[in-house]
């Protein structure tokens, strides 16, 4: 049988029983491949079982998200920071009276 060396980010089709798997890690120290099904859960393979998988590499599925119920729209401003035009973050602070003298900011 043809072994398939893990990639992280690449996904694979176990042949037999047709599950969709991506692997999102792998431990060279402890010899493992971590892999995230494509229904979000998660399973681990020590290399030896991996040599033992009947696989292909296939591409990623376009519904992979499904799972997660994640759009496009979920990664589209990852680093947009929306804040009101108004907002004073000071203005939300209330005022402490100590020792009988009023603290304002």
């Amino acid at each position: 049988m043809a072994t398939i060396r893990p990639q992280v980010g690449c996904w694979y089709k176990e042949i037999e029983t047709g599950q969709l798997f991506e692997v999102v890690a792998v431990d060279d120290d402890s010899d493992s491949v971590e892999a995230q099904l494509i229904d979000g859960e998660l399973s681990q393979y020590d290399m030896d079982s991996w040599d033992l998988l009947n696989l292909d590499m296939v591409e990623e599925p376009e519904d992979w998200r499904n799972a997660f119920e994640l759009s496009d729209d979920d990664y589209r401003f990852l680093d947009d920071t929306m804040v009101p035009e108004r907002w004073n973050p000071l203005s939300e602070i209330e005022s402490d009276i100590v020792n009988g003298i009023t603290d304002e900011y």
